[in-house]
């Protein structure tokens, strides 16, 4: 009998349970019946699609686009000098590079598909070229070709666990920092390029970034740099594998602009040159900066010291099958790799468009060096020049005269809560029709905008610089 209290407790508290059930299962139907009209309705999707990440994924080099379009509807003619595209500023392809792809497209073997890593006779010619070099040794097999650098760079950083981060320059390309931060779903984690320093990587703060942040399982590496046209000396990649090799971390580095280097003293090297035979990493290349062929998109991964970590080779391995769904990348410019690198006419012409461009940085720099209240490096290599506006020059009042009152009117619209130096691109589009992309937009704190090296027409080039020079000077005095 003592047992019966008990019992009766149970009892109570099974019927109490037994009620709180009963409401849950009505207010869960209750919220599937209204979640259901919601979605009947078009005002809910049953399951929220958005990426993490997709916040993440900007790209202001094509964005600027956008505004230039709506300024040329408005009459005002524009001067492109937000892409890298040297065909659309004038770049013809040389006519023996054409030649070549010509007879390939009379093949029907490159319109087919190829090998999943990419064709075979180009990944041989690609490493035999690599091991010319000395330094580390890689195969055809160490090689995996993409659509283009951009199909590669999504990959690269989509196959990585989401919480190893990959520590990148600022100023960034905004392919790789838009990507990597859209990988994680968080901002993107940067080190110091110091103008200061002709834009070289900051040691320390590399150093210490990874050393305090036990995430960062990777560094990349742009050389040639985009935005900043910055060449990195053979002891700079030195000392930044040394950092890799003790905490563990691999590189990618991105070489498509490999053979466009002007600097004065010549020197530059390879990832594969410095990266010794005990650090992992991956280099990036491509053809679409210097056959010039944009178009194409055809890049391709060269990795190195796979088998020495396990985890690594498993995680290039994700890449290959990867491509493997795909089936394979796009064939003809694969196939006219070994064809066109392996003329003698192409060593010739990649030495005169270095000098071309050489010719070209010294150009812009000497006229944007005489400007007060900006800091210009001259480029070294690549096809771009960045100009930082000096601390404190910029503010939310400055702006340029505008001749046309419906594009004055959409502009002084349109700047409203912008970046400083995001308004002053804004109002020299308005002004003068020139299409520059904001240095906020390159993952960057510091303000200021690059240009492009790439103008063929000799006139309007130096039209071009003078007309930036003149609107630096006019809308820093504005106010």
């Amino acid at each position: 009998m003592r047992c019966l209290p008990a019992v009766n407790a149970i009892k109570k508290t099974l019927k109490f349970f037994k009620f709180e059930l009963i409401v849950k299962i009505i207010v869960s139907f209750a919220d599937f019946v209204i979640d259901t009209e919601v979605v009947r309705k078009g005002k809910l999707m049953r399951r929220n699609i958005v990426h993490e990440g997709s916040g993440q994924l900007k790209y202001e080099i094509r964005e600027i686009v956008a505004v230039a379009d709506e300024l040329h509807k408005l009459g005002r003619e524009i001067i492109w000098e937000n892409i890298g595209d040297p065909l659309a500023k004038g770049e013809p392809m040389p006519t023996w590079i054409k030649d070549i792809i010509g007879e390939l497209v009379k093949e029907d073997k490159t319109y087919g598909y190829v090998a999943t890593q990419g064709v075979l006779e180009a990944r041989e010619f690609i490493a035999k070229e690599v091991n010319a070099r000395g330094g580390c040794q890689i195969a055809s097999d160490d090689i995996l070709f993409f659509n283009g650098l951009g199909d590669a760079v999504a990959k690269v950083y989509g196959f990585l666990r989401r919480e190893a981060r990959v520590l990148g320059p600022s100023p960034a390309y905004s392919t790789h920092s838009s990507a990597e931060a859209a990988h994680s779903g968080y901002e993107h984690l940067t080190y110091e390029l110091d103008a200061n320093n002709n834009w070289l990587p900051d040691l320390e703060d590399i150093e210490n970034k990874i050393k305090y942040n036990d995430s960062i399982a990777g560094l990349i590496l742009i050389n040639p740099d985009n935005p900043t046209g910055a060449v990195y000396p053979k002891e700079i990649l030195e000392e930044i594998v040394d950092i890799c090799r003790r905490y563990g971390v691999f590189i990618i580095c991105d070489e498509i602009y490999a053979n466009i280097v002007y600097k004065e003293n010549g020197q530059h090297a390879y990832l594969s040159e410095v990266i010794g035979d005990d650090v992992a990493g991956l280099a990036l290349r491509g053809i679409s900066k210097e056959y010039p062929w944009p178009g194409g998109r055809c890049g391709w991964v060269e990795v190195y010291n796979k088998d020495k970590y396990p985890q690594f080779k498993t995680y290039f391995n994700t890449l290959l099958s990867s491509k493997m769904v795909e089936v394979c990348s796009t064939s003809l410019p694969q196939y006219s790799i070994p064809k066109v690198m392996g003329d003698p006419r192409y060593a010739v012409h990649l030495k005169e468009r270095a000098a071309m461009f050489g010719r070209r940085a010294k150009e812009a720099w000497e006229t944007l060096s005489k400007v007060p209240g900006i800091t210009v490096n001259k480029p070294e290599g690549a096809f771009y020049m960045s100009i930082l506006f000096d601390e404190g020059v910029l503010n939310s009042k400055q702006k340029l005269d505008i001749d046309n009152e419906e594009i004055k009117r959409y502009i002084e619209a349109k700047v409203h809560g912008v970046a400083d130096d995001k308004r002053f691109v804004y109002y020299l589009l308005a002004a003068y029709g020139i299409c520059v992309v904001p240095m906020t937009g390159f993952c960057c704190a510091k303000k200021g905008f690059r240009v492009t090296l790439l103008e063929c027409n000799d006139e309007k080039r130096l039209y071009t610089w003078d007309t930036i020079a003149k609107a630096i000077t006019d809308y820093l005095g504005s106010v």
